[in-house]
């Protein structure tokens, strides 16, 4: 500013008490789950610790002892979160569902029966979709045998060359796990951190074959043993690897990244605002819109980046036939770590406007500022009471609803914000509601989850892949978020939206897309669910059969979220179809429980969860079959449930 460097950004380095710190510290985060987490891992019991907080007051903190932060390095970053993708890639591989601890979930398997069993329980009669999960892998530890033989004889043979590639094993592996420090719950499997470190181990599983032909060509011909050491160990190894590994690494006729981007965009109306967040929101997203040119109108905001400086200045540009961000903030008010967060704290209890709140928080007087210790002041949000006004005229005009629906609409959004602190992020959107005057339509996908909602939900209405903010409260009374417009859903999910081949039975779908078809089924049910409310039986069953046409039980397995696909049947009066759905989520749940039901105790308390959600599954079956006229069904279901529940009861005797 004014051609001189001005310092933005105060960072401060954490100074912690010295009753706390140690060598080599593994257990240190304090979040609420992070902890929990913590104490399953180490079994944690602490040293008692009397701390004098800054009020004065004395309270007993229980520091992690040297041992169990060791514990925890050694089961849970180097077992867990390291040996167990170096036993994917050599040993076997149960699933492509992200694990975090139990029995059921991302387990590294060998196909071995008894070692497999030893730790996991039996993994012969796994529940469906566990069993025919594509991403199950097995090697029988073929690979890894192979790796060890050429370990050895790598270091008989050439002691200097075998310590070279032990250092890149360990530094591309167990060093990154020291460094990263990683701490539980992490977003997503990380093995692609240590692909270093298993390529090193490769070279000793080529090496393996070089030890085996170096031991049989004493006892055989050259060029016998040659030939035959190469076909043993190439179909022991790279055969068998890809035939177990083809099916859930083929991404032929698979386009879901491609075409879920594209069902975001068409969920908006024309000149929209979608508000997305993270990687697999956004970046397919941008894909289609930067190479295929779709849907250059859509402005998409990405809440992750929206903290940053450089990238709010990036959005009050013009891009494709998107206008600019209407955003106030100046690049002085928000550059560095300027309003990075602001504390909210409650000096008026009436609602604020929330343009009057951003002139406030923009504000640089010492009023619009509380201390936050000795030598600085921040600016801070005053109410945690927000409305938003609404130009009737305008909302009917540009059709954010329908003159049908006025009678529904509110004159001004009134809504509370629960947090303590407001992120720069949520700062810019109240910034962007306050100055767009009703003018683009404001969306935010339906994966960007509920904190970053706002508190906004109230008043949002289900188009697809996101919600849109508008003038009308959801009377919703079964916790979902959003009410729905049947014109508008329906077009989006019968006539725009395009499905990425997901109907095909030879197409993998990875857990992310699976994620992603429980939003697409909850969608569709509502939505069939509204066209019954409306008497629109017909439309109803169309949105029905193709939600089982595009989303077929052989490729995407049923879940709860069938449940409401299957109540709709019910409710058309297509009962054949809600009875076939029924008796194979039946089958599953029974299946479920069968193998729940039949571990070892020390395996129980691993799926107590799992079998809670089957059982209430069973539940609602019972629910349906009764509601529905069906006492055959009705009964068989009962009985079975009782067979269940004595069991469960008698195992966990606490629920």
């Amino acid at each position: 500013k004014n051609g001189k460097y001005e310092e933005i950004d105060h960072k401060q380095s954490p100074n912690y008490d010295s009753q706390f710190c140690m060598l080599f510290p593994r257990v240190f985060s304090p979040e609420a789950n992070h902890v929990s987490a913590y104490k399953t891992w180490t079994n944690f019991k602490g040293i008692p610790i009397n701390y004098v907080m800054g009020d004065g007051s004395v309270q007993k903190i229980y520091k992690p002892t040297f041992f169990e932060n060791i514990k925890f390095f050694v089961k849970y970053q180097v077992g867990f979160m390291y040996f167990r993708y170096f036993m994917w890639n050599f040993a076997g591989r149960q699933n492509d569902i992200q694990g975090h601890g139990n029995i059921l979930n991302g387990n590294w398997i060998s196909g071995i029966p008894f070692l497999d069993e030893m730790r996991l329980g039996p993994q012969d009669y796994l529940p469906e979709p566990l069993n025919s999960n594509k991403a199950k892998n097995v090697y029988f530890m073929l690979p890894l045998l192979l790796g060890l033989i050429g370990m050895y004889f790598h270091y008989l043979k050439e002691s200097k060359g075998f310590v070279i590639v032990m250092l890149l094993f360990f530094f591309t592996g167990i060093a990154i796990v020291i460094y990263l420090n990683q701490t539980p719950y992490q977003p997503r499997e990380r093995d692609y951190a240590y692909a270093g470190s298993f390529y090193a181990f490769t070279i000793w599983i080529g090496l393996g074959v070089a030890s085996l032909y170096q031991l049989l060509s004493k006892k055989m011909p050259a060029m016998l043993t040659a030939g035959a050491i190469t076909a043993i160990c190439l179909f022991a190894v790279p055969a068998v690897m890809a035939k177990q590994n083809w099916n859930d690494h083929d991404r032929s006729n698979c386009f879901t990244a491609r075409d879920f981007a594209e069902n975001y965009l068409e969920s908006c109306d024309p000149n929209a605002i979608l508000f997305t967040n993270g990687d697999n929101d956004t970046f397919p997203v941008w894909y289609v819109q930067e190479v295929e040119g779709v849907r250059t109108d859509v402005r998409v905001v990405n809440l992750s980046l929206l903290n940053t400086d450089w990238y709010i200045e990036q959005s009050k540009r013009k891009a494709y036939e998107s206008e600019p961000l209407p955003i106030s903030f100046t690049y002085e008010q928000i550059a560095g770590e300027r309003r990075i967060y602001v504390p909210v704290v409650e000096q008026i209890k009436n609602r604020v406007d929330v343009g009057k709140i951003v002139e406030f928080v923009k504000s640089d007087l010492q009023e619009a500022k509380v201390p936050v210790s000795q030598t600085e002041m921040i600016n801070y949000v005053p109410t945690k009471q927000f409305s938003l006004k609404v130009d009737s005229l305008k909302v009917l005009n540009n059709k954010t609803i329908k003159i049908s629906q006025a009678n529904r609409m509110v004159q001004v959004i009134e809504w509370n914000i629960t947090k303590n602190f407001l992120y720069k992020s949520e700062l810019t959107i109240l910034d962007i509601l306050s100055n767009n005057k009703w003018n683009r339509p404001v969306y935010f996908a339906i994966t960007v989850g509920g904190d970053s909602y706002m508190n906004l939900d109230d008043y949002f209405r289900l188009d697809g892949m996101a919600y849109r903010l508008t003038p009308i409260k959801s009377a919703n009374k079964d916790g979902q978020t959003g009410w729905i417009d049947t014109d508008i859903l329906y077009n989006n999910l019968m006539n725009k939206f395009v499905w990425g081949g997901i109907e095909r039975k030879d197409v993998y779908l990875n857990e992310n897309n699976m994620r992603m078809t429980m939003n697409f089924r909850n969608n569709f049910a509502r939505l069939a669910s509204a066209l019954i409310n409306e008497g629109k039986r017909d439309s109803a069953i169309k949105v029905l059969d193709r939600c089982m046409k595009v989303m077929p039980a052989e490729t995407v397995p049923y879940n709860v979220f069938i449940l409401g696909i299957m109540e709709a049947y019910y409710r058309t009066g297509e009962m054949a179809k809600a009875t076939a759905i029924l008796e194979k989520m039946m089958k599953i749940t029974e299946g479920e429980l069968d193998y729940y039901l039949s571990l070892d105790k020390e395996y129980l308390s691993m799926v107590n969860n799992e079998t809670k959600r089957a059982m209430s599954v069973m539940q609602e079956l019972s629910r349906l079959t009764r509601t529905y006229s069906q006492p055959e069904l009705n009964k068989k279901i009962d009985d079975k449930f009782k067979i269940y529940y004595e069991k469960f009861v008698t195992l966990f005797p606490q629920g």
